[in-house]
């Protein structure tokens, strides 16, 4: 996504093989946030997977990042393992999330 001056507010990396998916980024730029892009662009990204018959989408998560995790819950994503020292700068656990369909 682009502000009007066509500068880069927001993006989401979605890999996807097979029947499976995975959120390798999402970022809002600090000045964007809080208006709904993030949310945007997850549902966008969980749509295009799901039409494209992907039944599991994974991603990581800081442990820390409660907005992140809020979307995430409010997506149906669920918290399926984690990653000890996953993060670095400061060192961190990373959750991992699964989502299996649902919107």
């Amino acid at each position: 996504m682009v502000d009007a001056a066509d500068e880069p507010v927001a993006y989401c990396i979605l890999i996807t093989a097979a029947d499976q998916g995975e959120i390798a980024n999402l970022a809002v730029a600090r000045r964007a946030q809080r208006h709904g892009l993030a949310s945007t662009l997850l549902a966008d990204a969980l749509l295009f997977a799901r039409e494209r018959n992907v039944t599991s989408v994974y991603l990581e998560v800081r442990e820390s990042n409660a907005a992140a995790r809020a979307l995430y819950r409010s997506r149906n994503f669920q918290e399926i393992g984690r990653r000890k020292g996953y993060y670095q700068r400061p060192p961190e656990d990373a959750l991992v999330l699964q989502w299996t369909g649902t919107i």
